[in-house]
């Protein structure tokens, strides 16, 4: 917007420019940003954002995230991991879910044929319908 046309320029002359006199145009009255969260912005924290201050749970120290790193998959999605050689061939067909970054195989879904799956974790249930299919279960470190 070009100069002249800023509302501004209908402003000169007079004295306090649309901004009253008695409370008066300054910088930053109240703070900057967050200010006064805890004193004179108070009311307004706990009415928008409850919650904002302070701290909750336990501390963890040096906590690795490797650790609890664990992607799963389900019996349902193994039909899909099948090598392309091992489809179509006779043979009983091995998976290994944790080359294809998935540690833990849980139970949903169904399983029509026979398959060998490696993983690191595997549970109750999944073991359970692997076997059913006439599958097998190898659990890899």
């Amino acid at each position: 917007m070009t100069t002249a046309l800023r509302k501004n320029r209908k402003k000169r002359g007079h004295v306090s420019a649309g901004h009253g006199r008695v409370g008066k145009h300054r910088k930053h009255p109240s703070g900057r940003g967050n200010a006064g969260g805890q004193h004179h912005h108070r009311i307004w924290f706990d009415k928008y954002h409850p919650g904002y201050f302070g701290k909750v749970g336990m501390r963890h120290f040096h906590f690795k995230k490797n650790v609890v790193h664990k992607p799963t998959c389900n019996v349902s999605q193994l039909t899909n991991m099948i090598p392309e050689a091992d489809a179509a061939s006779a043979k009983v067909p091995v998976v290994d879910l944790t080359s294809k970054g998935v540690f833990k195989l849980l139970g949903k879904g169904f399983i029509a044929r026979p398959i060998i799956v490696k993983a690191r974790f595997i549970s109750r249930i999944a073991e359970k319908k692997l076997k059913a299919a006439g599958g097998a279960c190898v659990v890899s470190a």
